[in-house]
């Protein structure tokens, strides 16, 4: 298990504004789980061991290898990411599908009492368990809000967003790079067509993907920012793969950042897009939501342009809303409770 800090510079300005004692930003926590092979559900490799530790995240980042290398083997001996990414899936539907068929044959016990609940959960058991059998994830299942808080209960892990995170490795050959007539590297080259079968599934699927040369971060890890930056450029990384993988997570879950800064600390807070004032509060405290009076709120750019709490307020800039208020990416808010 990790626990890696969320990029933002806003933050870092913010703290030197208010010349703060401590900064604090907001995180993200990584569950790394062993490799799931053709057969888990069936109990080769680790089984379904694997299932506990991931039937609690609100998001799956599923590894795909892109880079071939003769001395770092392949289960498969090949290497085919959409042949990959199948395999997991495949696997994820199998372990779903177990856990709606034991909860249809409890639903079906209550079914005879002709209670509504027990009606309405079958009829959305069904719905999933039906694209389940056809091989496709439950999350495609179109629900009414009625049938999805019991499909929600169940914690399906083809329920939950995926990201797929590639894996590159310099140095390789990697499936992603464009290559000429002579098998070098070539920007106006052809793409390899595992590469481009992959892509095509990404696009049907709508699904979100990140590029990470996972050696590169390894190396960097315990590096500053600046030092990344310099190392990066050194060991042939062109992007911050770490930082892309956490943007594309934050797209995922639809997540955006609020700040509290002062003396004390500047700090930064994970809320769901279009909370409401109390609710984004609660990251805080849950008592916030309860206690919420009032908000002051303002954007971090117009704060730190203002120069100063107290121009900004004589500007304008700072407002006071209620409890309908919408919080906003980037908003520095003070609760009054």
């Amino acid at each position: 298990m990790g626990v890696v800090a969320v990029p933002d510079d806003r933050l870092w300005k913010l703290s030197e504004f208010s010349k703060s004692a401590k900064t604090i930003p907001a995180a993200i926590e990584f569950v790394d789980i062993a490799g799931i092979v053709k057969g888990a559900s069936e109990g080769e490799g680790l089984g379904n061991k694997f299932l506990s530790n991931i039937r609690e995240v609100h998001a799956i980042a599923e590894v795909v290898r892109i880079f071939e290398d003769d001395n770092v083997i392949h289960v498969d001996g090949k290497i085919d990411p959409l042949h990959d990414v199948e395999i997991i899936n495949l696997e994820l539907i199998l372990a779903d599908t177990d856990t709606v068929k034991k909860r249809l044959g409890n639903v079906d016990r209550e079914m005879k009492k002709g209670t509504k609940e027990a009606v309405i959960e079958h009829g959305a058991l069904e719905k999933v368990h039906t694209l389940l059998l056809a091989g496709r994830l439950a999350q495609e299942a179109t629900l009414n809000e009625l049938e999805l808080p019991y499909i929600k209960g169940l914690q399906l892990l083809t329920m939950k967003p995926i990201l797929y995170v590639l894996n590159k490795k310099g140095g390789a050959r990697n499936l992603d790079e464009k290559i000429g007539a002579d098998g070098k590297p070539d920007v106006n080259g052809k793409q390899d067509e595992r590469f481009t079968k992959l892509l095509k599934f990404f696009s049907d699927t709508k699904s979100l993907y990140v590029i990470v040369d996972a050696g590169i971060e390894q190396e960097l890890k315990d590096l500053t920012a600046t030092e990344k930056e310099t190392f990066r450029k050194e060991l042939g990384g062109e992007d911050d793969g770490i930082n892309n993988l956490i943007t594309k997570g934050y797209e995922l879950l639809d997540l955006i950042t609020y700040f509290t800064t002062g003396e004390d600390e500047s700090r930064a807070w994970t809320i769901l897009r279009n909370s409401t004032a109390p609710i984004a509060g609660t990251a805080i405290h849950t008592d916030f939501k309860d206690k919420f009076i009032r908000a002051e709120v303002i954007a971090c750019d117009a704060l730190l342009g203002a120069g100063s709490l107290a121009l900004a307020r004589e500007k304008g800039l700072l407002r006071t809303e209620g409890k309908e208020y919408i919080v906003k990416d980037g908003d520095v808010v003070e609760f009054r409770i």
